[in-house]
């Protein structure tokens, strides 16, 4: 008999019943493929927006969809033409799989091949269903052996970090820069851990969040900290003083302009404020999804060329993030304190969702990265 699966679903249609779980028979994995039981799973951005809102950005959720795509587990069943794992396996699952076939993915760009099907996402229909499941069926190329020193839970955070890794290749930095990162949630913290790996002489960290930038200094995933004030202004003039003011804050905490920027808001004053300070041949690396449309001082950037660099998920990062977090690295932060809180079984998917939209939890304890266990 194939294995029953529970999914927690999403209802693109707006339905009362926004979350449910359903089983479904899953079948032997193909000659390719791994069968996976799921252990633990991350919550991200994406997945709020979906379980909230039924979309992403211009993403819209068209069916029933299973969120979840930053996981890690054991693998139950192998395929017959699978040599490189076996059965009690430990793997972190890369969720994105492209055609192989395009220009870009034989530029090893597989990340914007225009075929890519993501685990969770709504962009390709029908959806490609996500990690919040008992178990899966997934190509063994894309699940990566975990050694014995690194946690299944850490696994779990190989995803996100990936999204660091490559956003620091897009950077290319130099060592002894200095770093500025905009939004110091899970992603902005990973993007400071990868500058200090790559060795930037400071990293600086911003955020409307008291507690969460004096967590990464405290933690060691940055050297300073900016509470960036609440402010909402709303003319472009308004709003252009007032990232210049955020500027102003950067350069007195840096010493001047920094060489790079991971923008990590998708906010729009937090991008006009990078290009302010940002030294002229400098890169900002832009990461964060928020408002798709915005008002740039865009001469800023050009006459001074500093680059605005896209940076979506990530490609071939998921061997140099496990070497990474097994090697003991002394420039690594401890990434398992990125995990703040943790919801165990199906049933407490909702809660977890729930929990992950929030700064604080009910005992007054920092909200950065919420893990569902289903071992």
């Amino acid at each position: 008999m194939a294995p029953e699966i529970e999914k927690n679903r999403v209802d693109g249609h707006g339905s009362s019943v926004k979350a449910s779980q359903e089983n479904r028979t899953l079948g032997l994995p193909e000659a390719s493929e791994v069968q996976v039981a799921i252990q633990a799973t991350g919550l991200c951005g994406s997945d709020l927006h979906y379980f909230n809102h039924y979309r992403n950005g211009d993403i819209i959720v068209r069916e029933p969809i299973t969120l979840g795509h930053e996981s890690s587990g054991v693998v139950t069943e192998v395929g017959s033409a699978v040599t490189a794992l076996q059965v009690g396996d430990r793997v972190a699952l890369e969720v994105g799989l492209p055609c192989l076939e395009c220009d870009l993915c034989k530029e090893g760009r597989y990340n914007i091949c225009k075929a890519l099907r993501f685990r969770s996402s709504a962009k390709s229909f029908p959806h490609f269903q996500g990690t919040l499941q008992e178990r899966i069926n997934h190509p063994a190329s894309y699940c990566h052996k975990l050694p014995s020193n690194v946690s299944i839970e850490l696994g779990a955070i190989l995803e996100p970090l990936g999204v660091a890794i490559h956003g620091s290749r897009r950077a290319s930095l130099k060592k002894g820069s200095i770093v500025l990162v905009f939004g110091a949630g899970a992603v902005g913290l990973l993007c400071a851990a990868m500058s200090k790996v790559s060795g930037a002489k400071r990293v600086i960290i911003a955020d409307i969040q008291a507690e969460r930038v004096d967590f990464a200094v405290q933690n060691k995933f940055a050297d300073a900290k900016i509470v960036v004030p609440m402010k909402r202004p709303q003319a472009i003039e308004e709003k252009l003083a007032f990232a210049k003011e955020v500027a102003e804050l950067v350069k007195d905490t840096a010493g001047g302009e920094v060489d790079a920027v991971f923008e990590c808001t998708g906010v729009e004053s937090c991008l006009q404020a990078a290009i302010y300070s940002t030294r002229p041949g400098g890169r900002i690396m832009l990461i964060g999804m928020g408002s798709p449309i915005q008002t740039l001082p865009i001469s800023a950037a050009a006459l001074r060329e500093v680059d605005l660099v896209g940076v979506f998920r990530y490609a071939n990062t998921y061997e140099e993030a496990i070497k990474l977090v097994s090697s003991g690295n002394s420039l690594l932060p401890d990434l398992s304190k990125l995990i703040t809180q943790t919801f165990r079984g199906f049933d407490k998917i909702p809660n977890a969702f729930s929990m992950a939209g929030r700064v604080k939890d009910d005992e007054g304890k920092l909200v950065l990265k919420v893990l569902v266990d289903t071992a």
